[in-house]
């Protein structure tokens, strides 16, 4: 069978999963529709895997590990390395199809397929530096190695919001490290992942190393991550997805990498540069229509350059154009799905009715070619209080509110006192304020003087309710990573 095939719908593509190297529709042969946010038709369908496909691919799995864990590192390596170029080579292509079923701008899609052949290139580009430790014993003629070994079989769980670059971030330390995966993409936005499978027999990754699957979280999900078969679960998305996760996996204590949702802090002091802090709040803000976990989502800032900042901000905010993500003149393009938008829609009319103020926007767009479609427009919220839900619980939309503060003492409180702790903002050129943060602000990832984005050899790490392990760089490869100490006593 082939990747994709047209339904006797023409307009409509159906996608296959990709488990030993091959592409498969369900056991049962039910799909799962996606559908366009921009117009609400349906684009694509794709397999509606249970509990039977999920033992499939993870026994193809396991079958498959020992002899990918037996390659040469290098080898490794570089069939990854080939792996990225072929993502690179079909960016176009992989782009549109996020477009279609994400509804993100086209220009934020093509760096999404850039990142994501980072993601799996720089790992791989690592595949020599994977090292343990040797230690002098306390024994005559004896060494101790601490060697690091692949876990085994892993399964990989990817948000919506990002679903090409959250899964290409854990297949390339997973695959790089002599792990083998199974993935499961979100079913809301699942095609372009599965385009990988294609890409993947290309590069010449072994039959049954990489497998992905498409399903629903409470059967074929709950089966990949309680299933004795896999070792380690890796996973992007909500805190309360993760929570299940978690205590799902606790019955075998199967390993867990979280990274979770997010309620970062945008600070800006009396000394730090507004014109830098607009353009890198409305940049880091509105980035995929707001639906990014590490999007500051409250707004801490200091009375002395408050009117200047609101002003410059609200002003930039207003250009803003919603619309057609294909059209390269696009800044916003519509949520996700319907049930994101309401969710919005309610957290700040419920603002509203508790005080809060509407600078700009607070709606959703009038006009024809928003009839259809899932669209919000870009909302200031002033006289915010730090009781308010929009302060509080993670809005994933553009939704900027914003309090004064008096000083740096003022900010840090109130940006700590939250069960989230992913990512934060700081703007500021006291460097003394700058050192104490990195011990005072309880974040996993501070961004001082500049906008969001994270770097392929960081470290992307959420503390309290954002998650636990973290990605990219050194230490989130070696999560991937299980320790074996050997005591090699080599005496007469």
């Amino acid at each position: 069978m082939s990747l994709s095939m047209k339904t006797s719908d023409g307009d409509v593509e159906h996608y296959r999963m990709f488990i030993n190297g091959e592409f498969r529709d369900s056991v049962s042969g039910e799909t799962i529709d996606v559908e366009s946010p921009t117009t609400e038709e349906v684009l694509y369908t794709v397999p509606k895997g249970n509990e039977q496909d999920a033992v499939l691919a993870l026994e193809t799995a396991q079958a498959a590990q020992k002899a990918w864990a037996a390659a040469p590192a290098v080898e490794r390596g570089n069939i990854l390395a080939k792996f990225a170029d072929l993502i690179r080579e079909n960016r176009e292509r992989l782009a549109k199809i996020l477009v279609r079923e994400m509804g993100k701008t086209y220009s934020l899609a093509l760096g999404e397929v850039d990142v994501s052949a980072d993601f799996i290139n720089f790992p791989a580009q690592a595949a020599r530096r994977l090292e343990g430790d040797i230690l002098p014993s306390d024994l005559p003629n004896e060494h101790i190695m601490i060697h690091k070994v692949p876990y085994g079989v892993t399964v990989g769980i990817a948000a919506w919001n990002f679903p090409l670059a959250l899964t290409c971030r854990k297949i390339g330390p997973a695959l790089t490290t002599g792990n083998v995966m199974v993935v499961k993409p979100p079913s809301v936005t699942p095609v372009a992942v599965l385009a990988l499978g294609e890409l993947a027999q290309q590069a010449g990754i072994p039959p049954g190393v990489l497998n992905l699957v498409t399903g629903g979280g409470s059967t074929m999900g709950e089966e990949l991550v309680t299933n004795k078969i896999t070792r380690l679960v890796t996973m992007t998305g909500s805190t309360p997805t993760g929570q299940e996760i978690f205590r799902k996996a606790a019955e075998r204590l199967t390993a867990v990498r979280l990274e979770l949702g997010g309620k970062a802090p945008f600070i800006l002091l009396a000394d730090g540069d507004v014109d830098k802090a607009v353009e890198a709040a409305v940049v880091s803000r509105h980035l995929n229509s707001g639906q990014v976990c590490t999007c500051p989502e409250r707004f801490y800032i200091h009375d002395a350059v408050y009117d200047e900042f609101l002003e410059k901000y609200s002003a930039a905010v207003s250009k803003l154009k919603i619309g057609d993500p294909m059209d390269e003149s696009t800044d916003i393009g519509p949520k996700v799905n319907a049930h994101e938008t309401n969710e919005l829609e309610k957290v700040v009319n419920a603002a509203v009715e508790a005080g809060a103020k509407v600078v700009v926007g607070g709606k959703r767009p009038e006009g024809k070619q928003f009839e259809k479609g899932h669209w919000y427009e870009p909302t200031i919220l002033t006289e915010c209080t730090h009781e308010m839900s929009v302060m509080r619980d993670e809005v994933f939309g553009v939704v900027s509110p914003i309090m004064r503060v008096g000083s740096y003492e003022e900010a840090l409180e109130l940006a700590n006192d939250s069960d989230f702790g992913l990512a934060a903002f700081l703007f500021t050129h006291d460097m003394r304020l700058i050192q104490r943060a990195v011990l005072e602000l309880e974040f996993g990832e501070i961004y001082v003087n500049r906008p969001m984005g994270e770097q392929r050899q960081g470290f992307h790490n959420g503390h309290k309710l954002s998650g636990t392990g973290g990605e990219d760089g050194k230490y989130g490869m070696d999560n991937y990573l299980e320790k074996k100490t050997m005591y090699v006593n080599f005496s007469q």
